[in-house]
């Protein structure tokens, strides 16, 4: 397996210019903006349990860091 490095200084054993190594196209939209309010959603926790994201926090502040994707 070759391992390449990208502009970024990121290894993956997919070839550069492979489709999962692209970015995104300029303009595309990345997520919402700093302070907007995100739609509704559950997730299971750790347990399986659903947790609706806005229910859960009551109203408190949260910090969400969303990884758009791996080379795994």
């Amino acid at each position: 397996m070759t391992i390449e490095r990208d502009e970024s200084g990121f290894d993956a054993p997919a070839p550069l210019g492979h489709p999962a190594r692209a970015g995104l196209p300029a303009g595309h939209p990345t997520g919402p903006a700093v302070g907007e309010r995100l739609p509704d959603f559950e997730l299971p926790d750790a347990q399986g349990r659903l947790v609706n994201f806005h229910e859960d926090r009551a109203g408190r502040k949260a910090a969400l860091v969303f990884y758009r994707s791996a080379v795994w």
